[in-house]
C-alpha cells in the first residue's frame, strides 16, 4: 500500500508518514514528480536586464531579454553539451566557449565552425530547447514539465496589484530541514500561541482563518482591533507571498537534501511608515522561530516511534490540503 494515501476526511485524516521525509528515494522522487511539474520562481523581470542564468533542479537555464519580452531556454550547448553562461552579461548574441558555436538571444542556433560538410545542419535539434515561462506582476516562472498552466495556481491571487511595491532587499537561510516540513509550518497558525510570542501579541489567534483551494491557500490574520494584520497566500508547493500593510515578503522554499533547505526571502516594500508595526515588523526574528521548531521536528521524525499524526480539524486544513496535494502528485 502507497504511504501516499490521506483521508480526505480530515476529521479522521492521518498526515504523511515520516518516510516522506526521511528516505532518499522519495526526496528525489519529489523534485521531479511535485518540483518539475509545478512553477518555481526564479526571477523578477527587473533583475534581467540581458542575459542571466539559473540552476533549477539542476538543470541549467538562460533567462533573455529582447525587445522587453523575456525568453528561457536550456543553458546547455547544444554541440557537446558545455554550459554556455556562467555568470550574468550583457551581450548581443551567446556564444559557446568551447567549439564557437553561435545562438541568437532568443535561442535560435546561427552558426558553427568547420560544420560546413555535415549534412542535415543544422535543424531544429540545433536551437537551444525552450522551457515553459510566465510572467505575473514583477516575477518570472518557469516549469520544466509543466501539469497546469501558471494561471490555474495563481488564480485566486492574481488580481493582486503590485505596481507600487518597490524591491528593497533579499536574503537566504539555510535550515536543517526537509523542505516539506518547513511549508507545513508555514501553512497553520496554531504553532503561533506557542512558538511567536512577540506574533501572538499583535495578532487576535481566535479570528485566524484558512481558506484552501486547488493549488493554493489563503491564511488570514486579524489584528486585535479587528483589521487585517496579514495575507499569507501559498503557492503550492514552495512559494509564500506574505501581504502586510506595508508591502509584500515573499519566500521561495528550495530543497537541497532530505534534511536541508534553501529559504530565500524578498522584501517589496509600499509604505516604509508602516515598517516597523503589527504582524510584518519582525519578520527576522519569527523566522528564526520558526526554523528552530521545524529543525527540532526533523530530528524528531527520525525516532522509531513516530510515524504519522492526526491534524486539528480546526487549525490544521492548510496542512491538510498541502499534504493531499503531495500524495496527489506522487501518485501521478
Amino acid at each position: 500500500m502507497s504511504i501516499f494515501d490521506i483521508n480526505p476526511d480530515i476529521k479522521r485524516a492521518e498526515t504523511l508518514s515520516s518516510e516522506f521525509y526521511t528516505d532518499e528515494k522519495y526526496f528525489h522522487e519529489s523534485k521531479e514528480k511535485i518540483f518539475a511539474r509545478t512553477w518555481q520562481m526564479v526571477s523578477t523581470i527587473d533583475e534581467i536586464e540581458n542575459i542571466k542564468p539559473v540552476n533549477l533542479l539542476n538543470t541549467p537555464i538562460l533567462l533573455t531579454k529582447t525587445d522587453e519580452k523575456i525568453n528561457c531556454f536550456s543553458n546547455v550547448c547544444t554541440h557537446r553539451g558545455k554550459i554556455l553562461i556562467e555568470n550574468e552579461c550583457q551581450a548581443s548574441g551567446i556564444r559557446c566557449g568551447y567549439h564557437g558555436r553561435r545562438f541568437a538571444l532568443d535561442g535560435k542556433f546561427l552558426s558553427m565552425p568547420e560544420f560546413e560538410t555535415a549534412e542535415n545542419f543544422p535543424s531544429e535539434k540545433d536551437n537551444l530547447p525552450r522551457i515553459p515561462c510566465e510572467i505575473w506582476n514583477k516575477f518570472v516562472f518557469v516549469s520544466l514539465n509543466q501539469i497546469a498552466k501558471l494561471g490555474e495556481f495563481l488564480r485566486e491571487v492574481k488580481n493582486v496589484n503590485l505596481e507600487n511595491l518597490k524591491f528593497v532587499s533579499s536574503k537566504d537561510y539555510e535550515v536543517k530541514a526537509h523542505w516539506a516540513l518547513y511549508c507545513e509550518n508555514y501553512l497553520e497558525g496554531f504553532h503561533v500561541p506557542f512558538v511567536h510570542k512577540s506574533l501572538n501579541e499583535v495578532i487576535d489567534y481566535g479570528t485566524y482563518t484558512t481558506e484552501v483551494f486547488r493549488y493554493s491557500s489563503l491564511q488570514k490574520a486579524f489584528d486585535n482591533q479587528g483589521s487585517v494584520a496579514a495575507h499569507y497566500f501559498f503557492i503550492f508547493p514552495n512559494l509564500m507571498l506574505n501581504f502586510y500593510p506595508w508591502g509584500l515578503s515573499v519566500n521561495i522554499v528550495k530543497p537541497i537534501e532530505t534534511d536541508l533547505t534553501q529559504v530565500s526571502y524578498l522584501t517589496f516594500v509600499a509604505d516604509e511608515s508602516k515598517l516597523n508595526y503589527g504582524a510584518g515588523a519582525d519578520l527576522e526574528t519569527v523566522e528564526f522561530e520558526d526554523q528552530t521548531v521545524v529543525e527540532s521536528v526533523q530530528k524528531g521524525i527520525k525516532s522509531r516511534f513516530y510515524d504519522k499524526g492526526r491534524y486539528s480539524p480546526t487549525r490544521e486544513k492548510g496542512t491538510h490540503h498541502f499534504h493531499r496535494l503531495i500524495a496527489e502528485f506522487m501518485n501521478l
